[in-house]
């Protein structure tokens, strides 16, 4: 008789880590997550200097994640008092333990596994008050999401923007209509917090 295959293990390059939620009401929580290729979830660090930039502005906030990955900062937003987090990823493996670590949380907030470029376009002018944009590096990703963001109508006065890039590139923000009013750097990589140029700077 012929031999049974033996099923197949998993594959390699996706192999399991973990990710604590740093304050809030979920404070410590470590959750299991998946090391895709191209994922970096926030370092603790990072997040925590973000969120002391967001802390009077992140409580009832409508947030987009746009890249979630991990889902590390939209679920750090959670915990700190977001009233909503639209998760975007397109990842089927790494949506699917989103969405149970969502689950863990009892939390009912669903994720979109979808291309985050496809997703944006397809939206109206709905707009959000803080937007983590934390796309693949290398991928060409970040000057067409803030395009289509604007196109959307998806930012508006007082929308906050986070995001994150290689220290090697360098944008122009202001050829988006949007200026950085806080910004800081780790290692290789450079994050900044933007608002429409002609908007005031919150507190």
């Amino acid at each position: 008789m012929p031999r049974k295959k033996r099923p197949q293990k998993n594959n390699k390059s996706c192999t399991s880590n973990s990710l604590r939620i740093i304050g809030g009401q979920w404070r410590s929580r470590k959750l299991q997550i998946i090391n895709a290729e191209g994922m970096r979830p926030t370092p603790d660090r990072v997040r925590e200097t973000l969120f002391n930039w967001l802390q009077n502005t992140i409580h009832g906030a409508r947030c987009l994640d746009l890249f979630a990955g991990s889902g590390a900062l939209g679920l750090e937003a959670l915990s700190r008092g977001a009233n909503e987090v639209v998760f975007i990823e397109k990842n089927k493996a790494v949506a699917h333990q989103l969405t149970y670590n969502l689950a863990l949380l009892k939390s009912d907030t669903n994720v979109i596994n979808t291309d985050a470029l496809d997703y944006l376009s397809s939206q109206s002018a709905t707009p959000f008050d803080i937007i983590f944009l934390d796309p693949p590096y290398r991928k060409d990703l970040l000057a067409s999401s803030l395009a289509l963001l604007i196109e959307k109508k998806l930012i508006q006065s007082h929308t906050l923007i986070y995001l994150e890039h290689e220290s090697e590139e360098d944008f122009d923000w202001n050829s988006f209509g949007i200026s950085a009013f806080k910004e800081a750097k780790a290692g290789q990589v450079k994050s900044f917090l933007l608002r429409k140029a002609d908007s005031s700077t919150p507190n």
